[in-house]
């Protein structure tokens, strides 16, 4: 099976799952994932850059404002746009703990222009996220450096493996930056 390349568009929406980098797992309990979700909110920025496919050497910079949920709810809203040159794409994202997992919607989801959250997993600083759009599956893998910094990567399942097509490194706006 040859590598079909999927839109710039669904990479970069797969990008802003960057703000769920390390999830708490759900067997933590509910209180320390909000708690999660309450650290991880606020506003993000940082390059990005296609590596594989069709659009491969395309760079990219998002700017991205995380949400947590409202009251006792487990979750983050996401909002903000990713910019290739002079083209904006808006980003919007709405990730919940679902039982023992998550799900959510980039944009209006698989079923219109944008992609499905379907799993997720933690194992301490770092989390993958299966993504799913019509025929085109993958994973997140978001790495939490610090409280500041996280690296992300965005794979797409060829075949039998998964195939890196992002990267991302996004800081927190307004703290130094963490190389």
């Amino acid at each position: 099976m040859a590598f079909r390349s999927p839109s710039l568009a669904s990479l970069l929406l797969a990008a802003t799952l960057a703000l769920t980098a390390a999830l708490p797992a759900a067997a933590q309990g509910g209180t320390r994932d909000k708690r999660f979700f309450d650290t991880v909110a606020g506003t993000w920025t940082g390059p990005g850059e296609i590596v594989a496919g069709k659009y491969k050497g395309t760079r990219f910079t998002c700017n991205l404002t995380g949400i947590s949920g409202d009251g006792g709810q487990t979750g983050l809203t996401l909002d903000g746009t990713c910019r290739v040159g002079v083209f904006s794409q808006p980003m919007k994202a709405v990730i919940s703990q679902v039982g023992d997992g998550y799900q959510g919607k980039f944009l209006d989801g698989a079923a219109g222009k944008g992609l499905d959250i379907v799993s997720g997993t933690v194992s301490g600083d770092r989390v993958i996220m299966g993504i799913n759009r019509a025929k085109l599956n993958g994973a997140m893998v978001a790495h939490l450096q610090n409280q500041t910094a996280m690296n992300i990567t965005i794979s797409v399942r060829v075949e039998d493996q998964l195939v890196p097509v992002i990267g991302l490194k996004l800081n927190r706006r307004g703290a130094a930056s963490a190389d």
